[in-house]
């Protein structure tokens, strides 16, 4: 596929994915949506990590309120559900661990956006806005499942309903995010981030992200035999095997991700 609103770039066993409408903060119109989901499944092919992140000073400004095409007249609802929601799904079942790397501003569907990936890691600058209210919607994107099991209900709510900035930092404090990195380190820190899930064992992440969604939805009893059976596929892998011996020689482990 020519990519005219994003970049897909490989580099070091994962690739990267950049957000590139730097002129209006990178808001998201329908060719943007759908060329993000197709370099999202191009890149789960041979990749071992996965990398979201903005050109310019922002990551995402959101819905492109701008675009005629996205806005005037448009059916919300059939929006949401033909375009948004395969993306969103894309990213979340993704079978290598994705990072949303914030570089700047994350506001309405471009904070969701970023907190459908597995690690969210942003620049002190960002800050990541549910600005729904401001236009007289809700939280959409994702934002009422995704906020109120990371931040819990309370300051779910407060930032849906005040619509007011959080900061990186804040975010970090809230378990909103993982990580907020000083700006001048950011870039290389989201890299050696990346580099270092690239490296690891895919199929242990894998079971890793399975386990722990199903967890919001199991009883003790479940989520236990869950485990089990989890654990059980990673002990059958070489990377298990290679693991333990590299533990037992004091060496750094090579996993193949298999």
């Amino acid at each position: 596929m020519d990519y005219q609103t994003i970049r897909l770039t490989r580099t070091d066993g994962y690739a990267v994915i950049t957000l590139a409408r730097a002129g209006v903060m990178n808001a998201l119109n329908t060719q943007m949506r759908a060329e993000i989901l197709h370099a999202v499944k191009s890149a789960e092919t041979d990749a071992r990590c996965i990398v979201l992140t903005g050109e310019g000073k922002a990551f995402c400004s959101g819905q492109d309120l701008g675009d005629s095409s996205s806005v005037a007249n448009a059916n919300l609802e059939r929006t949401l559900r033909d375009e948004y929601v395969p993306l969103l799904r894309a990213i979340f079942d993704c079978p290598v661990p994705t990072i949303a790397a914030v570089n700047g501003p994350a506001a309405g569907a471009g904070a969701n956006l970023a907190l459908a990936a597995d690690v969210v890691i942003a620049a002190e600058r960002a800050v990541f806005l549910q600005a729904f209210t401001r236009i007289g919607l809700i939280p959409d994107a994702g934002g009422t499942y995704w906020l109120p099991r990371q931040i819990g209900f309370a300051r779910a709510m407060g930032a849906a309903l005040f619509a007011e900035p959080v900061s990186a930092r804040q975010a970090a404090d809230w378990g909103m995010i993982w990580e907020a990195v000083p700006d001048d380190d950011f870039d290389a820190h989201w890299r050696r981030r990346a580099a270092t899930l690239a490296a690891g064992p895919t199929v242990a992440y894998r079971q890793t992200k399975e386990a722990m969604r199903a967890s919001f939805n199991n009883s003790l009893d479940e989520q236990l035999l869950l485990e089990a059976k989890l654990q059980g596929r990673c002990g059958m892998t070489r990377d298990f095997r290679e693991g333990v011996l590299a533990f037992l020689e004091k060496r750094p482990a090579e996993y193949e991700g298999r």
